[in-house]
């Protein structure tokens, strides 16, 4: 197929409405885009430098739940929620109450991509492991009501208030089956040359316009990008993800989706994917720069000064990259110390610089990883 000559699909007339039929994706792809080449070779070049840093960073898995948590912020912020990562990071009894609806969605969201990744060590991407995580993301939140796990039995849509004034109605429930199967199957199937960031930018915009659950696809959608890529070993560690860049370019990022359906351009689609790959690797990598720096600051200069509590405090950083938010209690529990050993500690690092108050009180107090939290927050 080439992409010039790609027909999205066609209107089907149902009861009342018409939902749009998108025509099947597994066919091998062609292109004499000068273009898509040259984007293409920069994505997989940037691409293979941020896995470098998965690869080479000593306790690398320290910082990727910081980089879970920020694209789970990020995907769910796009759909609506009103938290940010420093909300993220707190525990559900530190959350003032009317942020716990969004924060409870945040929160499944990284529990559903935790999850995913460690499935993929058996499991392929698969549809089966899309309903998974889609019935982890639901559950116990606002959309439990909406078929957690399982593909819509009614029809949905897009923009609007009801299906006559909707902008974009997906294909009717039946054909939800056969167009997953013929999704699932193209992104495994070895008899066709087609580029793996080729093949997830296509899966992503057909996955989109299938719109095959009732609530949940975008996040689900976004979710997908990253195990393929994980899947296909173009990356050791899940640290890309594209929600941040979704989200700055968030009309351009529907208008192609639009366009490719209304237009059949998918050409275009496919560029500004590959431009979402190579600007969030490049985003990625200097985030990874940052860290190391940070923690060359941190643990080789600030905490040397501590003298005989050096050992501790090591432990007590390792924590902080993986909890950036800590009360005395949790230091004194995840680094086996008791509690005034982990003031002491807490206290030693406000003094440096690394701790910042949040609470303001003298009990339950809160304290943050400001500088490291900043990371992630471009």
């Amino acid at each position: 197929m080439e992409l010039t000559s790609y027909v999205s699909g066609s209107y089907v007339q149902q009861f009342q409405y018409k939902s749009f039929q998108p025509n099947k994706i597994n066919v091998e792809w062609i292109w004499n885009d000068p273009q898509i080449n040259t984007l293409l070779a920069e994505a997989y070049l940037k691409l293979g430098e941020l896995n470098a840093f998965s690869l080479y960073v000593p306790n690398v898995d320290f910082f990727i739940q910081m980089h879970v948590i920020k694209e789970a912020t990020t995907s769910s912020r796009i759909e609506g929620t009103r938290t940010d990562v420093e909300d993220v990071v707190l525990k559900e009894e530190d959350i003032v109450p009317e942020k716990k609806d969004d924060w409870k969605e945040v929160q499944n969201y990284i529990s559903g991509m935790n999850h995913a990744i460690d499935q993929l060590k058996t499991l392929p991407v698969s549809t089966r492991l899309l309903k998974e995580i889609h019935k982890i993301l639901l559950t116990g939140t606002r959309g439990e009501t909406k078929l957690p796990g399982e593909y819509r039995t009614s029809q949905n849509w897009i923009g609007g208030t009801s299906l006559k004034d909707a902008l974009f109605i997906p294909p009717h429930f039946e054909e939800i089956g056969g167009l997953m199967g013929d999704l699932e199957n193209f992104l495994h199937n070895e008899h066709i040359n087609v580029p793996s960031l080729i093949r997830i930018a296509i899966t992503h915009y057909q996955f989109e316009t299938i719109h095959p659950f009732l609530d949940g696809n975008g996040r689900i959608g976004r979710l997908l990008i990253t195990l393929y890529l994980v899947s296909e070993k173009l990356l050791a560690k899940p640290t890309l993800y594209l929600s941040a860049y979704f989200e700055k370019y968030k009309p351009e990022y529907y208008d192609n989706l639009t366009f490719a359906r209304t237009s059949n351009n998918i050409s275009q689609w496919v560029k500004f994917f590959l431009t979402a790959v190579i600007e969030t690797s490049n985003n990625g990598i200097e985030t990874f720069q940052q860290i190391l720096r940070l923690r060359d600051t941190i643990e080789g200069e600030k905490i040397l000064s501590l003298g005989k509590k050096t050992p501790k405090a090591k432990e007590f950083v390792n924590l902080l990259y993986t909890n950036p938010a800590v009360s005395a209690a949790t230091v004194a529990e995840k680094i086996d110390v008791s509690i005034p050993t982990a003031n002491a500690l807490i206290q030693d690092f406000v003094r440096l610089g690394i701790l910042k108050e949040l609470t303001g009180g003298k009990r339950n107090r809160l304290f943050y990883f400001e500088e490291y939290i900043k990371l992630f927050q471009r």
